[in-house]
């Protein structure tokens, strides 16, 4: 008997050796594998390109806020400028380096889904991980694919933690201070923040009860998780633009108006419609009688709660990626059903393999309305302003970086002067009609746009752009991606 029981001991640790082998290898394959078609894309979303366009600038000396202007958080413009470093044109360097973000982010997740379930429900919730980042349009280098990571690993942490009984201040510091980098990419990974903070803060009050102790582990555990943010603000104190910082980051956001009701109910049913399959497998997840088991599950539960709310206090969903976040813990939350699901052969590899197709003929079909590497090529040789400047009203920032433009606004990216919920001094410190018409006065070599404008534009600034582009430009070239035109004019005079 204890011969059968060693050696079943040695083949379970020998299985554990081949899978932290096998596994992540397999991971990094699927991730390649799901990306692949957007490798070498310029244009392949709207906001990378205006994050590497800013994190280059940054090398020249730009300063975010400053010089270009957005609400995201320095940290992901760091981020941007250190792939900037690796040399190249850039869109492969961040393409890959947001790759390794999600295959890494993918291996933590078979690694918590793990203790969770079965081997093969942990798996299936990392490779759907891989997958399902294409639906939401992760596919690329959104805020979501960097930061998902320090809230993962913060989560993991603090579940051991608590699990294990070793809440202190001191153990609390780390997965607060990876929370606090999180929120240097994005600062809607404050909620997760909180809610792992609430969690480490009732567990030190189970195991202690002491309030003083208790108070003080609070304080340690809030400066952790501000410190970055905190560096950042200082950073910009000493250089002389401390209210720069304060506005960019944490007022303007407040004088945008909002998007029209029906906009953000249509977003939110396609965010459920692109969840609905994982939704379905954590609302009917197996029960357990393991009580370690049961204690692990509601903790990614409560994760996955905060998560929502996170998502819904943007009020506001134009895009699937809002939805990036709530992605980690729903998918280990369904792990559990994945794996009951994977007791029928091959069940649970059918289902991804037929998600992957799905999740590639999206990308093709969204390359095929925004463009890509061929499209974009085509617009810069086109839109190349020789030794003046470029302004692209609306269409590809990435054509800034492509035939390095100056840039004649700190209003880079085209939604904050072409959207209707940008039209506001509060939303941006200026008033977006005046600044579309200094900007026109510079007289820009070339002026990029899309025909048709969109439904929820800024009338008055493309009045102004209208009647320049009609007074003194003429349409030098159009590309039709999709249902849009991407269209160049030079100015003639």
């Amino acid at each position: 008997m204890t011969t059968v029981t060693a050696v079943e001991a040695t083949s379970s640790v020998g299985s554990r050796r081949i899978a932290a082998i096998v596994v992540p290898l397999m991971l990094l394959a699927v991730a390649l594998a799901a990306r692949a078609q957007t490798f070498g894309n310029p244009v392949i979303g709207y906001d990378e390109q205006f994050y590497l366009l800013v994190g280059d600038r940054m090398l020249h000396g730009a300063i975010p806020f400053v010089d270009i202007f957005d609400r995201k958080p320095v940290g992901l413009f760091l981020i941007y400028g250190f792939i900037r470093l690796l040399g190249g044109e850039g869109t492969i360097q961040y393409q890959l380096v947001a790759g390794g973000f999600a295959f890494a982010t993918s291996v933590l997740i078979w690694r918590f889904a793990e203790r969770l379930t079965g081997r093969t429900g942990a798996i299936a919730a990392a490779i759907g991980y891989l997958i399902w980042l294409d639906f939401l349009e992760g596919e690329a280098g959104q805020a979501p694919v960097f930061f998902n990571l320090p809230v993962l690993l913060a989560a993991m942490m603090t579940q051991r933690l608590i699990e294990q009984r070793r809440v202190t201040a001191a153990s609390g510091l780390v997965p607060m201070l990876l929370i606090g980098l999180a929120m240097q990419i994005k600062y809607t990974a404050l909620f997760e923040g909180l809610f792992l903070g609430c969690v480490l803060l009732m567990a030190a009050w189970r195991e202690r009860r002491d309030a003083v102790r208790l108070a003080g582990s609070a304080l340690c555990w809030i400066a952790a998780a501000l410190a970055p943010t905190l560096a950042a603000f200082l950073a910009y104190v000493a250089i002389g633009h401390g209210q720069d910082f304060v506005f960019a980051n944490f007022i303007s956001m407040w004088g945008k108006f909002g998007d029209p009701w029906w906009t953000s109910v249509t977003g939110l049913l396609t965010i459920v419609a692109i969840l609905f399959p994982i939704i379905g497998c954590v609302v009917f997840a197996p029960s357990t009688q393991d009580p370690i088991l049961a204690g692990r599950r509601r903790f990614v539960r409560h994760w996955l709660a905060a998560a929502v709310v996170g998502m819904l206090v943007m009020r506001s969903f134009p895009s699937p990626h809002y939805a990036m976040p709530v992605l980690v813990p729903l998918l280990i939350a369904a792990a559990p059903r994945l794996g009951a699901l994977g007791r029928w052969k091959w069940s649970v590899a059918a289902a991804l393999l037929l998600a992957y197709a799905a999740s590639q003929l999206v990308l093709y079909t969204l390359r095929l309305n925004k463009g890509g590497a061929p499209e974009a090529a085509a617009m810069a040789l086109a839109a190349d302003p020789g030794k003046g400047c470029l302004y692209v009203y609306d269409g590809y920032t990435a054509l800034y970086r492509l035939t390095n433009s100056c840039l004649l606004s700190r209003f880079v990216f085209p939604g904050h002067l072409n959207m209707a919920n940008e039209a506001s001094v509060s939303a941006l410190g200026v008033d977006p009609s005046a600044e579309v018409t200094r900007i026109m006065a510079r007289h820009p070599v070339t002026v990029v746009r899309d025909n048709p404008a969109f439904d929820r534009g800024n009338r008055a600034t493309l009045a102004i752009i209208r009647a320049e582009l009609a007074a003194h430009y003429v349409l030098s070239f159009q590309l039709r991606t999709g249902e849009r035109y991407r269209q160049v004019y030079r100015r003639t005079h």
